[in-house]
């Protein structure tokens, strides 16, 4: 007898064991090659797309494919205050995405803000120990040495 075909998913059966990519089928396949990579190469090449400014401001979050509904979307995450300037750029930003890949790719573009963590701290003095409260704790110590050095360093930081 002549050995079976699959026609459905691959050409020929494998006894075995079968790597993942070799199980799908190949419609599937497709759909999932087709959606990861659009992702990955807007990752990639982001700082080109949008350029020096924007790109420490924003990043792209998610991708959504076209279905009968709505079109394909790019969602992208934006420090709060830059949303303006993300907003007047979307469409400079969709024609270089569409060009990169050579069709439409891409219809929409979502924004989410988010506020950034490490400005708050940057934000925050230092001069907590030039308060009147800690100059009050300061002379309430006994040792003397140990006083004179605080308040001499009280006095460097009231200076800055």
């Amino acid at each position: 007898m002549n050995p079976k075909y699959n026609i459905k998913q691959r050409n020929k059966t494998i006894q075995g064991l079968r790597s993942f990519k070799n199980t799908l089928p190949t419609n599937v396949k497709k759909i999932i090659i087709k959606k990861g990579q659009i992702y990955s190469q807007t990752l990639d090449n982001w700082k080109n797309i949008v350029g020096k400014e924007l790109f420490k401001v924003c990043y792209p979050k998610s991708f959504k494919n076209s279905n009968r509904l709505r079109g394909s979307s790019l969602k992208i995450m934006v420090r709060r205050g830059s949303e303006v300037d993300l907003e007047y750029s979307k469409n400079v930003i969709i024609k270089k995405i569409n060009a990169y890949f050579g069709y439409n790719v891409l219809q929409n573009i979502e924004l989410n803000t988010f506020e950034d963590k490490f400005e708050k701290k940057k934000e925050k003095k230092i001069n907590n120990a030039t308060k009147n409260e800690h100059i009050k704790k300061i002379t309430d110590i006994k040792n003397d040495k140990i006083k004179n050095s605080l308040l001499e360093l009280s006095k460097l930081f009231k200076a800055k």
